[in-house]
């Protein structure tokens, strides 16, 4: 059998013993699996002339960081213009904009991304603050949690927009004051597509060149694939081009959106789809959601926030969701559902106890989120053999400790000390699946893994955590983005371990991860990437 890649002189950790191997090198075939394991000598003399030896110079390989939740098509063109994520108050914001303003073109649209609702502090999140500057100027500004937008005055004009509207999704919304004026802000996809419709657009040229960037730069990051928790629009064909001319450089598992009201043949339309793809990847389940966000007022919780909001669904009837889930149980396709608050997460959980209870495959089903949960749903999880999806790092930079921001402040103490129990999941038997949700959050894989030890705002290590009870340790985190990601992909005979048989999807690291203090984790140098083991990143060190 040809070898492909040797990879000598090197530290073998394998996530699923959390030990270094014994051996120094490791062998890859044509076919792109592990195919012996060795010292350095021994494996050498398998290269051929057509051979990559790479020495690794005492580097550390482990099984390929998969990113658990992660949006890359819509990231790449959502985070294509205005980064408003580090303002950390309205001025800076203000500040932003008018900078931005003064590079405009006559009649040119505006696009910001990653607005932290923090920013507003005790005022109404709404477009008044940024009227001056915005004026006569059509803008877009996306909120953090991409599920709510604030459109400028002018935008609304263009979009028509005047008045609250009615939507099928029960929690999307045209927010209006008193007087039933829109305020600017956009609640969900259906309201946010009323402005986005009449923005322009990028060309296909243009998304698929932001889309090859963006995974570039993941690749770059240490990640060898993702789930992919999307497949709207085009993003299908562009991830099949890209596939097709040996550019993708992350092996991505796809669910497609499944939206309320859905009627049967779009259920049949989205099992038929299961398993299209290519080398790199495949439509494997469907992504639903049962609830909104905390911060803007559109998360399911057994009891309202603060302000009297999170009180519904997604879904108007929460019944229908439930039979999709059996329905698509029975055909064999694993879901993925959008649940952050504890009504929609217990929900989400009875649906699928529900489902399982009957005659049908036994499909891998997994909740995302998590935000906060009562302690009689964490047993659930393992029962139900239902995953647990976190992203850690949305507690690190939207929260903080003494529960002072947006998110803590509408939950109140009791349901805030509750906030991503990654610990407590783990130890009831779950299976803990870690990722970025990108482009909410940075996909640095390493970042991730940091964030779910340190639980410490990223742009301050200096301060305190949020619910440090709730870390995990080094291995775990590592078994999060590797052996556990495996799993919930169905493929743990296949991924998540540096062993003979797997892909070479590996991930070479300067330092051993579980031993680099958690905060200095994110500076790790990545030394390669490989896929099937082919090189996708390589450092200029090797």
């Amino acid at each position: 059998m040809r070898t492909r890649l040797v990879l000598s002189s090197a530290r073998l950790l394998d996530p699923g013993t959390g030990a270094f191997l014994p051996e120094t090198a490791l062998a890859v075939s044509e076919s792109g699996r592990i195919t012996a394991l060795g010292n350095d000598r021994e494996i050498r003399a398998l290269a051929g002339a057509g051979t990559e030896v790479v020495d690794l110079k005492g580097a550390v390989v482990t099984a390929g960081l998969v990113d658990g939740h992660l949006h890359p098509v819509t990231g790449a063109e959502l985070t294509h213009g205005l980064d408003l994520s580090t303002c950390t108050d309205l001025a800076d914001v203000r500040e932003a904009l008018a900078d931005a303003v003064r590079e405009l073109g006559r009649g040119d649209w505006l696009f910001g991304w990653g607005l932290d609702p923090n920013v507003f502090a005790d005022e109404p999140v709404g477009v008044a603050p940024f009227d001056t500057v915005l004026d006569g100027i059509p803008a877009f500004l996306l909120l953090f949690d991409a599920h709510s937008a604030l459109a400028s005055r002018r935008a609304l004009e263009l979009a028509g927009i005047d008045g609250p509207r009615t939507f099928d999704q029960a929690s999307a919304e045209i927010v209006c004051d008193e007087r039933g004026r829109p305020t600017g802000l956009l609640q969900e996809d259906a309201a946010c597509e009323l402005v986005e419709r009449v923005a322009p657009r990028p060309t296909r040229a243009e998304k698929r060149e932001r889309l090859a960037t963006a995974l570039r730069s993941m690749a770059a990051a240490g990640l060898t694939g993702g789930h992919v928790m999307d497949a709207n629009g085009d993003s299908l064909d562009l991830l099949a081009e890209l596939d097709a001319a040996g550019e993708l450089p992350l092996r991505l598992r796809v669910a497609p959106w499944c939206q309320p009201g859905i009627d049967a043949d779009g259920i049949r339309a989205l099992i038929e789809q299961q398993g299209r793809g290519g080398a790199l990847w495949r439509v494997d389940g469907v992504k639903l959601f049962m609830d909104g966000t905390i911060d803007n007022g559109t998360a399911w919780l057994e009891r309202p926030d603060c302000h009297g909001e999170s009180t519904h669904a997604f879904w108007p009837d929460p019944e229908a969701y439930t039979r999709v889930i059996g329905e698509l149980h029975r055909a064999g396709v694993p879901t993925a559902t959008h649940a952050i608050g504890d009504a929609a997460v217990r929900h989400a959980l009875d649906a699928v106890e529900k489902a399982t209870g009957s005659a049908g495959h036994r499909a891998r089903h997994r909740i995302e989120h998590i935000e906060t949960v009562p302690d009689d749903t964490l047993h659930r999880f393992a029962e139900l053999g239902v995953l647990a999806s976190m992203q850690p790092t949305h507690c690190c930079d939207f929260t903080r400790a003494d529960h002072t921001d947006n998110w803590s402040r509408r939950l109140g103490e009791d349901r805030a000390s509750r906030a991503w129990r990654c610990r407590d999941l783990w130890d009831s038997g779950a299976t803990v699946v870690l990722g970025s949700d990108w482009p909410i959050a940075p996909f640095p894989p390493l970042g991730v893994m940091a964030g779910a030890r340190h639980r410490r705002p990223t742009r301050d290590l200096t301060q305190p955590p949020h619910g440090p009870d709730q870390a995990l340790t080094a291995l775990e985190a590592l078994r999060g983005m590797t052996v556990n990601a495996a799993f919930a992909a169905g493929e743990e005979h296949e991924e998540g371990r540096v062993a003979v048989g797997y892909r070479a999807d590996l991930t070479v690291l300067a330092a051993d991860p579980l031993r680099t203090a958690a905060t200095e984790l994110p500076g790790v140098p990545v030394v390669l990437t490989t896929v099937d083991g082919r090189v996708t990143h390589r450092s200029e060190t090797v």
